[in-house]
């Protein structure tokens, strides 16, 4: 491994034996969500660990019923406190802070939309009555909500639009006890016809309005501040004309860190042909006057398309279907890029597949330090979208751990592996020894994947035992 360099070889070898586990399992109560966009997750992470020990599970139970339970570190629930839904309520958002757990919930019928929310006390479980947040027409788009980082604070907004287009975003922050902080309209109307925006907000209760637009080419960031009425912009061009050809942004993606620093990434494709050009990362500091750094450009060369085939045994003729997953950052602020191969077969239901993550690394200056991809395959049918294929992801130290459920030489399992951040090396997978059903019924669910710390993970899934039902797993690594 040597700057900018590319590695497999770590990806390649056999999985290891999973003797070194240690396993407590608890029955755990679960019915399959469904949704009319069953690839798109709003609520990602449904387990929250909590720094006294023990984690927070928002469940599924029934058609019309969610729970919010909490455990202790050996699996014992603590409280369940229920939370029905009534007929065109979903969950929107799922957060916790020091003191609640908080659940966020869309509701629709022929006359209005509207965000309510419910705040259940992490201590004995008690629910709050339900607050309502904000009030929109059933016509206008879909109302959007967003947690900082502890937890702490939340923004909700709803759309303006002008001939099907965002004009304005009219916003509402609130803190953890769901008293409202600010009312805000972020402004657009000098965005021209095509652009995608985001809305995210601070420990602090500033807000960061994300924009990919001027004909998608430009990175832009708005901070807003509660107690002042300046807007702080920052904007750098990441598309353009490269030797002749227009490039434009094909996917970005924004993290938002708890020192209000902002990573954004982007995937490049020229407009013409649609061939993946570049990947750009650009860090968005509004500390003192403001700074930004940009990256060097890592492009996605035919070499480059040679080593994701040799990575994966395949023989593609171009980089596909491949989007920005996540920007993990380290302690010492070393970042990683991490894009996913995903897609869908094709037809209402088709199977859908998640396949090699491709890892880009950047040492706390942004120059780019390595790349690597870590082969995997896997396929889901259309009933369980990506409930249970793809990755699952955390950092401790200099290393990132990302644990995904495979089939590898003929034992389905869940399986580990760690990224070494300064080097870019990728272990070897390592089975954790839970003997994960592979029939054609639900065997995990991803979004209970939490760790505890860097030996503790929780997972749900299903053992290869006949008759057998969804478990509430710990795994402790040796």
């Amino acid at each position: 491994m040597f700057a900018t360099g590319f590695s497999v070889a770590a990806l390649l070898l056999a999985p290891a034996s999973a003797s070194a586990q240690r396993v407590k399992s608890a029955a755990f109560s679960y019915l399959p969500e469904t949704s009319q966009d069953r690839y798109n997750q709003r609520v990602a992470h449904k387990t929250l660990p909590l720094p006294a020990g023990g984690f927070v599970i928002l469940a599924h139970k029934a058609a019309n019923e969610y729970a919010v339970e909490r455990y202790d570190q050996d699996l014992k629930q603590v409280w369940s406190t229920s939370l029905p839904l009534a007929a065109g309520e979903v969950v929107e958002g799922f957060m916790r802070s020091n003191g609640q757990a908080t659940v966020v919930v869309h509701q629709k019928t022929d006359a209005a939309q509207q965000l309510n929310a419910y705040a259940i006390s992490l201590t004995n479980g008690q629910k709050s009555p339900a607050k309502k947040l904000l009030s929109a027409s059933a016509r206008d788009r879909r109302p959007g909500a967003a947690f900082s980082p502890d937890g702490s604070r939340l923004i909700v907004w709803n759309y303006t639009l002008q001939s099907n287009q965002i004009k304005a975003i009219n916003a509402t922050i609130y803190d953890e006890k769901l008293l409202k902080l600010k009312d805000r309209t972020y402004d657009f109307h000098d965005q021209g016809g095509f652009f995608s925006v985001t809305v995210h907000v601070g420990n602090d209760g500033s807000q960061f309005v994300t924009l990919a637009g001027d004909e998608m080419k430009k990175l832009t960031v708005r901070r807003y501040r509660n107690d002042s009425p300046e807007v702080k912009v920052m904007s750098v061009s990441v598309g353009g004309t490269f030797s002749g050809k227009v490039v434009n942004i094909f996917d970005s993606r924004f993290e938002l860190q708890p020192d209000n620093t902002l990573y954004a990434a982007a995937i490049c494709n020229e407009r013409q042909t649609g061939l993946y050009h570049s990947l750009k990362v650009v860090k968005f500091d509004f500390s003192g006057e403001g700074d930004m750094k940009f990256a060097p450009a890592t492009e996605f060369t035919p070499q480059y398309l040679a080593d994701a085939n040799a990575a994966n045994g395949a023989a593609a003729k171009r980089l596909e279907d491949i989007y920005l997953t996540d920007l993990l950052l380290t302690a010492d602020k070393q970042l990683v890029v991490v894009a996913e191969k995903k897609y869908e077969e094709g037809g209402e239901d088709s199977p859908g597949h998640t396949q090699e993550l491709h890892l880009f690394g950047y040492n706390e200056f942004l120059t780019p330090s390595w790349h690597s991809i870590m082969a995997k395959n896997q396929v889901a049918p259309a009933s369980e979208g990506y409930s249970s294929i793809g990755y699952q992801a955390a950092v401790f130290g200099a290393d990132i751990q990302f644990l995904t459920w495979e089939k590898l030489k003929g034992k389905s399992d869940l399986y580990l592996r760690r990224l070494n951040v300064p080097t870019g090396v990728v272990s070897e997978p390592k089975g954790l020894g839970l003997n994960v059903a592979a029939d054609q019924n639900l065997a995990y669910v991803k979004d209970f994947t939490a760790w505890i710390d860097s030996k503790t993970i929780i997972g749900v899934s299903r053992p290869s035992k006949k008759s057998a039902a969804l478990m509430l797993n710990k795994i402790v690594l040796k």
